[in-house]
């Protein structure tokens, strides 16, 4: 059995000290740029070297996030940024936009690459492709169930990374585009808005199901239960999220699953009390949910009543008067404590005086009626929630700065009359040999004795080691200067520290890629989500790959979330990676928007490998358009050959959740936010699928800056 590696999100150095110290096997971050968490604190590039060396001292690896799709304009300062990563020893990049791996792949070939899930790998042909493209690990869709894990864990060599615990994207990562369709901040660029947390109504057949509902938010994913399982396929990475969380969340998490994966590791049984799970909910929950990833019941993914950390319940009002309120507790309470009272609107507030009885106190027990300064009205009855535990989040900020991470070492002395000193030092991985200039002679008066050996040489308070054990073939009667052995101990733990620091060969090459000159007609294509909107006056028709059409001539759409791909002969649409490398035979092949395709390298990989046509993000505007077709014209001297929506409806988001759970889907269905905008629901091959409520249209002529074809969605 494989103990997996414990995978810690950091934000900043604060967190990165608390995931280190809470027993985190590897860390991930993100840099200034190119992250897909621009609003977490991050690491500028000093940050990030001090990170690196801290890390690799205390035996931690570190992951850097480069998970963002990126523009021709910015591939120079890109490349600048991931050189200067490699150099100082990051064990690893976490990369989305397909045409970047490839060229970093080529260029560094001693540089790790992780698949982010914004890649969307979902399945075993998607995991095959990236591990013949030469990643070492593919961080799986959050929705990719554990049997499917284990098939895939099963038939490949690669490393595969889940995420156990955190919120959750009520998308598939890499495919969700409402905030970017409806504000401009673009998911795939690290600045999404979150729009699955605002507030929503459903409507079916212009009948109101759900009013200012939290439809689309979901519960925060907990899999403690359920390490287990999933050290037992073999999975080799749990990861936690929370980039954007406080040291004390991401210290206390860690530590659970610390517990947990050892627990299981040594007793085959996860070790977490309720006592502990209570503490969880305290520092955050959305309520828990044990995610796609163990089949939980659809009800279960989203918590439609709030979209926000709903603490744990701790009483309800008993009375209210005027400016002031009592509570009976069901828990403890302390000032300090922060409080969420539920009642027809929320009132947050941290406790400043606590009174029982009209005595002031600085705590309340289970029982207690007590009684806080309030002046608003609150209705009898209504639930009070704990948000806060002052005294819990002092506890950890202790236990950040105190329960300091250690290495042990295994030390190794020889001290013989008329030799050198001889001292190796291992860390189970790394051994180091020192010797000293000093020649031992005898001693005169006072002798050294084994004992004051051990003493001078355990004194390593100022470094990451203390003594596992030490083994020492000492002769009697001897004398060696104190001096002498701290000097030794110096020599011997500055050396370890070298070693542990030392940074994998640097090589660079250059890049390279075959791609074909192209030339290609202008044509204008149709792509129906049914059958009834076909219209002949178009050069290529895209169908639905389950339409009751049997034009061979029609281009058939993939679906681009498909757990077991399908391979089709005939022209075709794909959508997703896994169903790219399943059908790589095919010499008709159009690959559709979701590919995420935003520079002119991904263009060229794709050609490389037998793609006829791409088409570009619709997140991507006339002139980055043009600039792509200007550079890769340039770089290849050959022509690409490329699609562009122009007009239709958009999908703004697909899920796995059922949003019309218990609903009639074959009437109509719209999701309403606040502005009674209106995204169209559909239901469709155990997907939804959400639309944007306004129609996409590009007027300019795309001809003219070296499209080929200009595609209609309807």
């Amino acid at each position: 059995m494989k103990r997996p590696e414990l995978l810690a999100p950091v934000g900043n150095m604060e967190c990165l000290v608390a995931a280190v110290n809470a027993g985190c096997d590897a860390v991930y971050l993100s840099g200034k740029l190119y992250g897909a968490r621009s609003y977490a604190g991050n690491f500028d590039n000093d940050e990030i070297v001090d990170a690196i060396k801290y890390c690799h001292l205390h035996g931690v690896k570190v992951y850097v996030t480069i998970n963002t799709l990126i523009y021709d304009a910015e591939v120079e300062g890109f490349i600048k940024y991931v050189e200067f990563l490699h150099v100082n020893g990051v064990d690893a990049v976490i990369i989305q936009d397909i045409g970047m791996f490839d060229l970093l792949h080529k260029v560094y070939p001693n540089l790790e690459l992780h698949a982010s899930t914004q890649m969307h790998i979902h399945n075993l042909s998607g995991t095959m492709f990236m591990e013949e493209l030469g990643a070492s690990r593919v961080v799986l869709a959050r929705e990719t169930p554990i049997e499917l894990i284990k098939e895939i864990k099963d038939n490949t060599n690669i490393e595969l990374e889940i995420f156990v615990h955190g919120a959750l994207c009520i998308s598939y990562s890499g495919q969700c585009l409402m905030s970017s369709l409806i504000g401009g901040r673009s998911g795939n660029r690290g600045t999404c808005a979150q729009c699955c947390r605002q507030s929503y109504s459903l409507s079916e057949d212009d009948n109101l199901v759900y009013k200012n509902k939290y439809l689309l938010s979901t519960r925060d994913l907990n899999s403690l239960d359920n390490v287990g399982k999933l050290i037992d396929i073999g999975v080799d990475s749990l990861k936690i999220e929370g980039r954007m969380k406080r040291p004390e969340y991401v210290y206390y998490v860690i530590s659970l699953y610390r517990k947990a994966i050892d627990s299981y590791m040594k007793y085959n049984r996860v070790n977490i009390t309720e006592e502990e799970i209570t503490n969880l909910k305290k520092i955050f929950n959305r309520e828990f949910t044990k995610g796609f990833l163990f089949n939980d019941l659809n009800k279960n993914i989203v918590n439609s009543y709030r979209p926000n950390h709903l603490g744990v319940e701790i009483g309800n009002i008993v009375e209210c008067n005027k400016g002031y309120i009592k509570i009976k507790l069901i828990d403890d309470l302390n000032v300090l404590d922060g409080i969420r009272i539920i009642d027809k609107e929320d009132f947050g507030m941290n406790i400043q005086t606590l009174f029982i009885n009209n005595k002031k106190v600085s705590s309340a027990k289970k029982g207690d009626i007590v009684t806080i300064k309030f002046d608003k009205k609150i209705s009898i009855g209504s639930k009070v929630l704990k948000t806060t535990d002052k005294l819990l989040m002092d506890n950890i900020d202790k236990l950040i700065k105190n329960d300091t991470r250690k290495v042990k070492v295994n030390i190794n002395i020889k001290c013989l009359l008329n030799n050198k000193i001889y001292m190796d030092i291992s860390d189970n991985i790394n051994t180091i040999a020192v010797e000293s200039d000093y020649i031992i002679d005898s001693s005169v008066n006072k002798p050294t004795t084994k004992e004051d050996i051990i003493k001078q040489i355990s004194k390593l308070g100022d470094t990451v080691y203390e003594i596992d054990n030490i083994n020492i073939n000492c002769d009697d009667n001897i004398f060696i200067p104190v001096k002498v052995l701290n000097d030794l101990r110096r020599l011997a733990t500055d050396k370890l520290d070298s070693k542990r620091l030392a940074i994998k060969e640097f090589i660079k090459k250059e890049y390279s890629i075959e791609v074909p000159n192209i030339v290609e007609n202008k044509i204008k294509v149709l792509e129906v989500r049914n059958d009834s909107n076909i219209n002949k006056n178009y050069d290529e028709i895209i169908i639905p790959f389950d339409s009751n059409i049997t034009n061979s001539n029609y281009r058939k759409k993939l679906l681009r979330v498909n757990e077991h791909p399908i391979k089709l002969d005939g022209p075709i649409m794909i959508g997703e990676l896994g169903s790219l490398y399943l059908n790589k035979d095919n010499s008709d092949i159009l690959t559709d928007f979701s590919l995420n395709v935003t520079n002119s390298y991904s263009v060229a990989f794709l050609h490389s490998i037998g793609v006829k046509r791409i088409t570009l993000s619709v997140e991507m505007n006339e002139y980055q358009i043009k600039r792509l077709v200007e550079i890769y014209t340039k770089r290849y001297n050959k022509l690409p050959n490329l699609e562009v929506i122009v007009s239709g409806y958009l999908e703004s988001m697909i899920l796995k959740y059922d949003l019309l759970e218990g609903l009639d889907k074959s009437k109509k269905h719209y999701l309403i936010d606040k502005y009674n905008n209106k995204f169209e629901v559909v239901r469709k091959n155990n997907l939804t699928t959400i639309y944007d409520y306004k129609k996409h249209k590009i007027i300019s002529d795309l001809y003219e800056v070296g499209i080929n074809s200009i595609r209609d969605i309807k």
